[in-house]
C-alpha cells in the first residue's frame, strides 16, 4: 500500500529538475516538486508526498493531523516509513 505522507522541505537541491530534499519523520530524501512548482515552494513548506512526488502543499496543522491518522494505521504506516528509511539520501 502506498500512502500520501506529509514532509517538510529542507532545501531545493536542483532547480532545473525541480528536486527538493524533504524530511519525512526524520528521513531525508529527494522528492520531485515539479507538480507544485507553480505554487512556489521553499524550505520550511509542508507537502503531501506520494511515490516520490510532492502532490500538494499543506499547512503544518494538516501535516500533523495527517501524520497522527497515518500512525494510527499501524503496519501500513510502519511499512511506508521503513521504505523511506531504505531510500534515505543522508
Amino acid at each position: 500500500m502506498c500512502l500520501g505522507i506529509p514532509g517538510q522541505i529542507v532545501e531545493i537541491v536542483d532547480e532545473t529538475f525541480q528536486i527538493a530534499k524533504v524530511d519525512v519523520s526524520g528521513v531525508k530524501r529527494g522528492v520531485s516538486i515539479a507538480l507544485i512548482a507553480e505554487e512556489g515552494v521553499s524550505p520550511g513548506d509542508w507537502v503531501l508526498i506520494h511515490v516520490g512526488f510532492a502532490m500538494s502543499k499543506i499547512d503544518e496543522q494538516e501535516a500533523q493531523e495527517t501524520m497522527k491518522a497515518l500512525q494510527e494505521m499501524g503496519q501500513a504506516y510502519d511499512d511506508e516509513i521503513k521504505m523511506l528509511h531504505e531510500s534515505q539520501i543522508e
